[in-house]
């Protein structure tokens, strides 16, 4: 299984999900996107196709043929658009806290408009901003080492590589007919926390809807980032998923 992080995160954010599915003899792959955690930024603008691309290439160097591909907000996009790119090399999908739209004309203003802040202020004022939308705000008092954890991934992100990729963001495709067209032998696990601001309960019951052969799972006590908040109940759903393949 492969786990794709999302913005503004690195590998490490799938720790409890790498510890429980190791040690339920699954193989793990949790790499850092182009321009976050350990991998360079390299330019002014990632799409997220050549995300999906460099994961094609990291599974030819691994001599991987096809694998469960899941990710979190933007992994799961990356995800998705694993589905169209390199469609044979997707056994199954997990999205977690995602959308499949478009992006919007407003949106797109704003993700342009925080690649220059972020670059002009760097990433503490912004993670200061945004951290009890990333988990719920009872879990930012309750949690405090998952918030601290959180709050030091996104401070230390290179912010060239969190613009890069908020401008690629901002060009992303529609990627509902991707889930329509999955066929039954490439099933789709989509999680969501309660109380995620970012992509609602509302946004993952329609990612349901589009994919026939989907299964929604709805973690309580939890935000956008429900494999850090309730992980225990997220490697539940994971574990059950992948037993059914």
């Amino acid at each position: 299984m492969i786990l794709l992080h999302g913005h503004p995160f690195d590998h490490t954010i799938w720790a409890p999900q790498t510890a429980a599915l190791t040690t339920a003899g699954y193989r793990v792959i949790t790499p850092d996107l182009r321009g976050y955690g350990r991998s360079p930024a390299i330019e002014d603008k990632t799409l997220l196709a050549g995300f999906a691309d460099d994961l094609a290439v990291l599974f030819d160097a691994l001599g991987i043929e096809e694998a469960v591909v899941g990710g979190v907000s933007m992994g799961g996009q990356i995800a998705m658009e694993m589905r169209l790119r390199h469609p044979g090399r997707v056994r199954a999908l997990v999205l977690s806290d995602t959308s499949a739209p478009p992006e919007t004309q407003e949106g797109k203003t704003l993700r342009r408009e925080l690649a220059e802040r972020l670059l002009r202020e760097g990433m503490k004022p912004y993670t200061d901003e945004v951290i009890d939308k990333m988990l719920a705000p009872y879990n930012v008092t309750g949690m405090p080492e998952a918030a601290a954890r959180v709050t030091a991934m996104m401070y230390a992100t290179d912010p060239r590589g969190a613009a890069a990729a908020l401008r690629g963001r901002a060009e992303r495709p529609d990627y509902r007919p991707v889930l329509a067209a999955l066929p039954p032998q490439v099933p789709c696990l989509i999680v969501v926390g309660r109380h995620d601001v970012y992509t609602p309960v509302a946004e993952a019951e329609s990612l349901h809807g589009l994919a026939a052969h989907s299964a929604l799972v709805v973690i309580e006590r939890a935000g956008h980032l429900p494999g850090v908040e309730q992980p225990e109940a997220f490697n539940r759903a994971l574990l059950d998923f992948l037993a059914d393949l």
